[in-house]
């Protein structure tokens, strides 16, 4: 479990490698598509956190 300030740098840097990998190939890319599904994991284990 991340603490909030460690969490929200995990989603920045996972938000900015998928934008990196996205232009650098397509939306569609493989590697895109594993970068978005960890950001929508950490988005959703920041929710949970905001919750409590």
């Amino acid at each position: 479990m991340y603490g909030e300030k460690a969490l929200l740098y995990e989603i920045e840097q996972c938000r900015l490698l998928m934008m990196d990998l996205a232009s650098q190939t397509s939306l569609s890319s493989h590697h895109v598509i594993e970068a978005s599904t960890k950001l929508d994991g950490l988005l959703n284990e920041y929710d949970k956190y905001k919750k409590q």
